[in-house]
């Protein structure tokens, strides 16, 4: 069993970014950030902890998420080389998201599901959940978590290997087979750091945004300010996650993906 080696993924993640750095910001403005603005935009303000009435920005919202998977396959591809243009690379996730959406939502959906049926029995608050509902709300959540590690190479498994959806998910699962807990730190260090880097960005900039602009509100410039600087924070923590993934998918499956692959100038 090849052997896993977080510094390594990311000293290659670094030397990837060194050599590449603007053609991956570019991947990341056009199928992160941009879309994730567009979406954030157009949906309408709603109560705590309730979703807006469907309608346009639903759409919109669905093909934003789309996209910016399509982006995650992209980024990974240009990881793992061959070495290919960006725009072949962009084509090559695209051809290969349906698989790849197809792959989340079988292990995805089942989960959403239960967590909607707890919820439904939960109450209205927290205070009138039986312990019962709880226990089973946390064992889920336990599941979740678990899956979700071992599935997290599905991703470069998608960019990379011919497969359908349900190869993608026995790929990751045999992949991250004994190694679960250095990628479950490896995961819970890119969530903290992504926690903390948004509310700082979203406490800063919407102080700013405020002062200049006024309340922030859907569609207006003070909105659009924070969006875009939250978009961008996400993006670049969601493309060095999926070059990390990458190069860790490349250790995992040996030295035929050993090297990182340069990528070329778009033309």
């Amino acid at each position: 069993m090849a052997g896993l080696s977080i510094s390594r993924a990311w000293d290659d993640t670094k030397a990837v970014l060194r050599r590449d750095g603007r053609l991956y910001a570019t991947v990341a403005l056009a199928l992160f950030v941009v879309p994730g603005v567009i979406a954030e935009l157009v949906t309408p303000a709603a109560p705590a902890g309730r979703l807006p009435t469907p309608g346009v920005w639903s759409i919109l919202s669905i093909l934003a998420l789309l996209v910016s998977l399509i982006g995650q396959l992209a980024v990974c591809r240009l990881a793992l080389g061959p070495v290919v243009s960006v725009g072949e690379a962009i084509g090559h996730a695209a051809r290969r998201a349906p698989a790849y959406v197809a792959s989340a939502i079988i292990w995805i959906l089942p989960f959403l599901l239960l967590f909607a049926l707890l919820a439904a029995r939960a109450g209205a608050t927290p205070q009138t959940m039986s312990p019962g509902v709880a226990l089973a709300i946390l064992g889920l959540l336990i599941a979740f978590i678990t899956v979700a590690v071992r599935l997290i190479l599905a991703s470069p498994v998608a960019s990379t290997e011919p497969l359908g959806p349900v190869g993608i998910l026995k790929r990751s699962w045999a992949l991250t087979r004994g190694r679960w807990f250095k990628l479950f730190g490896f995961l819970l260090l890119f969530v903290i750091v992504l926690l903390i880097a948004m509310f700082a960005v979203s406490a800063v900039i919407g102080l700013l945004a405020a002062l200049l602009f006024g309340e922030i509100e859907p569609l207006s410039l003070g909105a659009l300010l924070l969006s875009l600087a939250t978009q961008i924070v996400g993006a670049t923590i969601t493309t060095l996650l999926m070059i990390m993934l990458a190069r860790i998918y490349a250790q995992l499956v040996g030295a035929e993906h050993a090297a990182y692959a340069s990528v070329p100038h778009a033309p």
